[in-house]
């Protein structure tokens, strides 16, 4: 896999069945028994049920579960507590409102992930995914007591200038290593994971 080649810490599958880049749990395992054994396996979750879970775990080697959707605490507690796995919650932003609901997760979640919140005016956006990004500046020398990673609408071009400004020490990306909406560009994610690497 590429980003396994590349040196990416993490790798992500999607189980949220709008999502072009969605798998299954039968594809998920056959594609995380390729991912080398140091690169952390990540389940994107969005507002699932314990049988999704479950049923997920069950067929699936995870090592984190991030979760992507309207999740609140004490839910996002009952997770990590039932399946024994660190989660990563997602927090949506536009305005430096939204940064402050971040903190009533920090007692309940191993990572905060910060993605865009989708334009009003998107039609039929994801929860994640849209290829677009927030005011970097939001973020700036702020801190959290968990680790914390930068996601929405980055790509080679723009990455340099997103870590600069936020301050992140980790990154994700999706979108911005495609061809089109879920199929993946080897040569864009060596692009990415090159620049990851000279920053």
């Amino acid at each position: 896999m590429a980003a396994g080649r590349g040196g990416a810490r993490f790798v992500g599958f999607a189980f949220y069945a709008r999502s072009p880049r969605a798998v299954t749990a039968g594809e998920a395992a056959a594609l995380a028994a390729k991912v080398p054994s140091e690169v952390s396996k990540v389940g994107l979750f969005v507002d699932p049920d314990d049988d999704q879970l479950a049923a997920t775990l069950e067929r699936v080697a995870l090592d984190l579960l991030q979760l992507h959707g309207s999740e609140a605490p004490g839910r996002v507690a009952q997770i990590r507590a039932r399946f024994g796995l660190p989660v990563m919650k997602v927090i949506k932003v536009a305005t430096a409102e939204d940064l402050v609901g971040a903190d009533d997760y920090l007692e309940v979640v191993d990572r905060l992930l910060f993605d865009a919140k989708a334009p009003a005016a998107m039609k039929n956006p994801l929860p994640g995914g849209n290829a677009v990004a927030f005011d970097w500046r939001l973020l700036a020398g702020r801190r959290w007591a968990r680790p914390w990673m930068l996601s929405g609408g980055l790509h080679a071009g723009n990455l340099a200038e997103a870590v600069g400004i936020s301050g992140a020490h980790a990154v994700d990306v999706s979108s911005g290593v495609e061809e089109r909406p879920g199929v993946k560009s080897p040569e864009k994610i060596a692009a990415f994971l090159d620049q990851a690497r000279a920053l």
